[in-house]
């Protein structure tokens, strides 16, 4: 290594002067390099020459790490490729918009342009310009990357504590994900969490739970893409703002009136553009007022077409039902039978995983101005149904049996059969 000046100068900028070695000729074509030290003292070239010289090195594993195909490598070379050459690194974007001075710095640091620079200067230029592209960042992702970047909240935890703050967590991102699907996080959108919140009412008057519950959930969600954003520099906006429930929200929604389902949601051709088993499971829902996980959970077993009473049968067939009063029977009529005579198997699409199927329905009738109200969601047949069968004059004890809810008094005898609830409903059948 050498310190001296450039062009025989007497006096001037001083200038590490040496060889490079072949690891790196790949990225740096020269055989020596001149490395300004931006000084003209001879003492204070000394006191900087092993620090630039390490740099310089840096620089050029850095060029190595970025001529790859892995995404994410060429991503974290890039931040270090600027770093090593003293910026931090921004997207193209935030760097058009730097103060001229700044813009003019990062253009020098480059170096020369050619009509057809090399490899070298072009991974030099992507670095310190910021062409670089973010890599995919799936919520899955985020979520790993999570308990890397918040090791600063397990300090101290015990192995059952660090559990207990894990759960929730996990418990949040898997529900996200099997509404939305696991998306790259800088493509979540508004409409998803909305998505994600109509989800969380539904399972709030469903499962008769807390508003706190579903707030819960929102704050680990927040805590984890949150954090990730803001540790890994991101600069995303996320979607994440007035979306917690109020006490009391969420405990029941409007139900749709005749006039709407009649009108609109059995139109020919409105639920056309809803994937099949999705459409099916609404038009079953029309009349037999059932939720739409157990109508998710339905199986070979379960469903009875040829019975001289048409019927579903809502069992713990390989799942938990909400309470025993859950477990019953349910004749099919009108729309609701021959939707179901085209899957006489179930739906297998949504059996597994029921998340994303009110997200799915809600999202369509939405798009496609079908939601009577604002307030309305995929749930609101429920209540309809209900309502139709208290305007037909249907006993309270029956209604409650077909909705598999608990009666506020003893329940005496076996209630009444298919054929007594079949002929009742006759009158409330769409």
């Amino acid at each position: 290594m050498a310190i001296t000046t450039r062009g025989g100068s007497v006096k001037g900028t001083l200038y590490l002067y040496k060889r490079v070695p072949k690891r790196y000729a790949s990225v740096e074509p020269r055989k020596f390099v001149w490395i300004s030290l931006h000084t003209d003292s001879p003492s204070v070239a000394r006191t900087k020459e092993a620090a630039t010289w390490e740099q310089m090195i840096a620089a050029w594993e850095a060029k190595l790490a970025g001529d790859t195909a892995d995404a994410e490598q060429q991503f974290r070379a890039a931040r270090d490729l600027a770093e090593a050459r003293g910026f931090r690194y921004m997207r193209a974007d935030k760097v058009a918009k730097l103060p001229v001075e700044e813009l003019r710095e990062r253009f020098a640091a480059v170096g020369g342009f050619k009509d057809q620079p090399d490899k070298p200067e072009m991974i030099e230029a992507t670095a310190i310009l910021g062409g670089a592209q973010s890599p995919g960042l799936t919520i899955s992702k985020a979520l790993e990357l999570y308990w890397t970047l918040a090791k600063d909240k397990t300090l101290g935890k015990s192995e059952d504590q660090l559990r207990r703050w894990k759960n929730p967590r996990v418990k949040a991102i898997r529900n996200l994900i099997a509404v939305i699907g696991d998306k790259d996080i800088h493509d979540i959108t508004g409409d998803d969490m909305l998505d994600f919140r109509n989800w969380w009412m539904e399972r709030l008057e469903e499962e008769e739970l807390s508003p706190g519950s579903a707030n819960k959930d929102l704050i680990h969600l927040g805590d984890v893409l949150k954090t990730v954003n803001r540790m890994k520099r991101l600069g995303l906006v996320l979607p994440l703002t007035d979306l917690s429930f109020k006490e009391g929200e969420g405990k029941k929604r409007p139900p749709f009136s005749v006039k709407w389902i009649k009108e609109k949601l059995l139109a020919p051709g409105a639920l056309d553009g809803l994937n099949p088993e999705a459409r099916a499971i609404l038009l079953v829902m029309v009349n037999t007022g059932c939720r739409p996980s157990e109508l998710a959970a339905l199986s070979a077993k379960t469903i009875n077409l040829d019975h001289n009473v048409p019927h579903i049968s809502i069992e713990p067939e390989g799942r938990h039902i909400k309470s025993k009063h859950a477990r019953r029977k349910v004749p099919l009529l009108g729309v609701s039978l021959e939707a179901m005579r085209a899957f006489p198997e179930g739906f297998p699409r949504y059996r597994e995983s029921s998340a994303s199927l009110s997200a799915t329905v809600n999202k369509f009738l939405r798009e496609n101005g079908l939601m009577e109200s604002n307030e309305h969601t995929l749930y609101s047949l429920r209540h309809a149904f209900e309502d139709r069968m208290l305007a037909a004059g249907i006993d309270d004890r029956i209604r409650r049996d077909l909705f598999g809810h608990r009666l506020s008094r003893e329940r005496y005898g076996e209630g009444a059969s298919l054929e007594q609830q079949q002929a009742l409903l006759q009158a409330t059948a769409l």
